[in-house]
């Protein structure tokens, strides 16, 4: 039973479906932060995901974040290329 579980588990990370949702979640931390401050979406996925309402800022380096936003932002971009997602 062991052995079926371990197999399972081994197909399931080898999809691609799967291999793309550490990006996907990463990609969505890192984006929510720059809406919560204001910036206006370029990019057709993430007006998708996130709408441009009540938008300030067109570029983000005029986007205000604080220390800690910057932190975890960076970490997530660390941990983007770490997992070799799309940029």
């Amino acid at each position: 039973m062991r052995f079926l579980a371990a197999a399972v588990l081994v197909s399931l990370a080898a999809s691609p479906a799967l291999a793309a949702f550490p990006c996907d979640e990463l990609w969505g931390e890192r984006n929510a932060i720059y809406k919560d401050a204001g910036y206006c979406f370029r990019t057709e996925r993430a007006i998708r995901a996130f709408g441009n309402s009540g938008c300030k800022y067109d570029e983000l380096a005029d986007v205000p974040l604080s220390a800690r936003q910057r932190a975890d932002i960076a970490d997530i971009q660390r941990q983007e290329r770490e997992n070799g997602c799309a940029r």
